[in-house]
Order: structure tokens, then C-alpha cells, then sequence
């Protein structure tokens, strides 16, 4: 009878002790998105990472979506992970510069044609232990799970048509900041930065004359309200953005939920890229019928642009060696990954 008794108190006692521990396997963590739910990004790449973390985990990874700044603005978004208000969050390089100089790589004018190469080329340097990742994403405390780069970027203007190279001289364009800033300067422009939510009130106002922009994210912030003239046969540049998780939040994660929020990311970037390169040509026509008329650059015009634009890369690694971080490397690095 007593031998019974003990049993019972010790089966009593392990059931005890596994309601806490079962309710502990669910983990939440916090996604902090600059864009809003009306961007593809979101659509295309935020809510099929949460949705595939969701699912491969069993439920038992949840990740809460505050998308639209709603814990802080784009330029916010590493220091809400260094702080703890976010575990994960939307991390655009360009409007972090200080940090992620080197990020910038995937900016530069004419590396690549479409968003699959550019994303694959960028997750290359900027996951595990890619010269990015070790030299500015590790040093920050935080590591990438997913990597997109858009369509290369073309100019988008409210006023003038952009035909030829010297159409460029002086109007004051709108630039994701890093390596686009050089290429807009090249081309004898103005580079305003600034991110994409404060586009549409400065072209109001008539303090942009356009924008370097991928032409899918143009109905995104209601730009084609605005604009009237779209040059479609140029390669401007591109766009970074990441998702990033804090240190902090990955070492309390078990390996099973690391590997699949690992993947989720792969998963959610392929997903991205796919849906921008064959969405890329929908684009250009339905901005055309919303009155942003489409036009090619003079096909004499484009050796003169590239010729423009050569000096750019040069000038971007040459400055970032100068100041000690190795912005050659980087750049031969990314060539590299995106010829593969």
C-alpha cells in the first residue's frame, strides 16, 4: 500500500512538472515591419515566413506581425532588436547606412537583372558566414534568416521624361541612400533620401522631381497619383532588405525552432523573388494605364549611361577601403555570388 502511495505521489509530482515545461515549448516572438500590409513584401515574403514558422514548427512558433512601424520607424529597426522591444525586425540597410555600409553593395548600378540573382547574391555575403555578416550584422548582435533585393530600379519623374542621360542633370530624385546616392550624383542629379512612406508628400509639394524606385513598389505608396513618366530599360541600382533576429531572442531558441525559422526565411526570400521577376512586366502596364507613361531610354543613349555609371563601383569600394572596411572584397565578393 505505501509502495503505491509513492507511485502515485511521484506520478503526481512528474505531471506537475511537465505542465510547466509543455507550456514553455510555444515561443513568441515579435516582428517588428516598417512596410505597410499593403506592400507585396509583406504579402510575398512577411506572412509566408510566419506562416511557414507556424506550420513546420507544429504551433509551437509564433511569430507576432507589427507591421507599418507600428514598434518603430525603418531607421529604428536595429536598435529595436539591440534593445529588446523586438526579436526580429524588417531591416533596410540603406536607411541604416552607418551600419551597414557594406550592405550597400547590392545597390550599385547594373550587377544584376533580376531579383532571384540579386537576392541569392546578397544572402551569399550577408547569411552565416558571409564577409557582411561577419563584419557588420555579428558585431551588431543580430543574424539574417532572409535576404531580398528587388528589380533593379528604374526613374520614375512627375514632370520630365527621362530619354536621355543629360535629362537626368538636376532633378532632385528620391534615393534609398548608400551606393544609390553615388549613382544618382554620377548622373549629374540631386540625391534626397529618404525612405519610401514620404515619397508621395515631397512629390505633393514639388521638392522631388521623381524617384529611383522599383516600378512595383510605385502603387505601394500611391505614387502613380503623381508621377507621369517611367523609364523602363535602365538598371539604377536596387534595393536591400532583410529579416534579422537579435542574438538575444536566436540563443533561447532550441535547435529545432532554429532550424526552422532558418528555413522559414529561405523559404519566405525564394517566394519574394519569384513573385517580383514575374510581376516585373505586369507593373509597367498597369502604371501605364494608371497615366505613368512608359518610355525607353534613347537606345543611343544607353552606352553613354553605362559609361556614366562605370566609375560608380570603384568609387563606392574605394571609399569604404579608406575608411577601413573592405569594400573591394565586398564588391568582388558579390560579383561573384551573382554570376553563379
Amino acid at each position: 500500500m505505501m509502495k503505491s502511495k509513492r507511485i502515485l505521489a511521484l506520478s503526481a509530482c512528474a505531471v506537475a512538472m511537465v505542465g510547466p515545461a509543455a507550456a514553455q515549448d510555444k515561443v513568441t516572438l515579435r516582428f517588428a515591419d516598417w512596410m505597410p500590409v499593403s506592400h507585396y513584401t509583406v504579402s510575398q515574403s512577411a506572412l509566408p515566413f510566419i506562416q511557414q514558422a507556424k506550420e513546420k514548427s507544429g504551433g509551437k512558433l509564433e511569430i507576432q506581425h507589427f507591421p507599418a512601424e507600428q514598434l518603430g520607424k525603418a531607421k529604428d529597426a536595429l536598435s529595436l532588436l539591440q534593445s529588446g522591444v523586438a526579436d526580429i525586425a524588417n531591416i533596410s540597410p540603406s536607411y541604416i547606412a552607418d551600419k551597414f555600409a557594406l550592405t550597400s553593395v547590392a545597390e550599385l548600378p547594373a550587377m544584376f537583372g533580376t531579383a532571384c540573382q540579386g537576392s541569392k547574391g546578397v544572402a551569399a555575403l550577408v547569411e552565416g558566414t558571409g564577409i557582411i555578416a561577419a563584419r557588420e550584422f555579428k558585431p551588431n548582435g543580430v543574424r539574417v534568416l532572409a535576404s531580398m533585393a528587388y528589380a533593379p530600379y528604374k526613374v520614375g519623374t512627375v514632370v520630365k521624361k527621362v530619354s536621355k542621360v543629360d535629362d537626368f542633370r538636376g532633378l532632385k530624385l528620391r534615393t534609398a541612400g548608400g551606393a544609390m546616392d553615388m549613382t544618382a550624383t554620377a548622373l549629374g542629379a540631386v540625391s534626397v533620401r529618404m525612405p519610401g512612406p514620404d515619397i508621395l508628400p515631397s512629390m505633393t509639394r514639388g521638392t522631388l522631381d521623381g524617384a529611383l524606385f522599383p516600378l512595383q513598389s510605385v502603387r505601394v505608396f500611391d505614387l502613380q497619383t503623381v508621377l507621369k513618366h517611367q523609364t523602363t530599360n535602365v538598371s539604377l541600382g536596387s534595393f536591400v532588405t532583410v529579416y534579422a533576429i537579435s542574438d538575444r531572442a536566436w540563443n533561447k531558441l532550441s535547435d529545432a525552432n532554429k532550424k526552422v525559422l532558418a528555413d522559414a526565411g529561405h523559404h519566405a526570400a525564394k517566394a519574394h523573388c519569384e513573385y517580383i521577376d514575374a510581376e516585373e512586366p505586369k507593373a509597367i502596364e498597369a502604371l501605364a494605364k494608371d497615366g505613368v507613361a512608359p518610355n525607353p531610354m534613347d537606345d543611343d543613349q544607353l552606352p553613354l549611361l553605362e559609361a556614366k555609371l562605370a566609375p560608380v563601383k570603384a568609387s563606392w569600394a574605394k571609399a569604404l577601403d579608406d575608411r577601413g572596411r573592405p569594400g573591394t572584397e565586398t564588391l568582388k565578393a558579390f560579383t561573384a555570388a551573382v554570376a553563379k
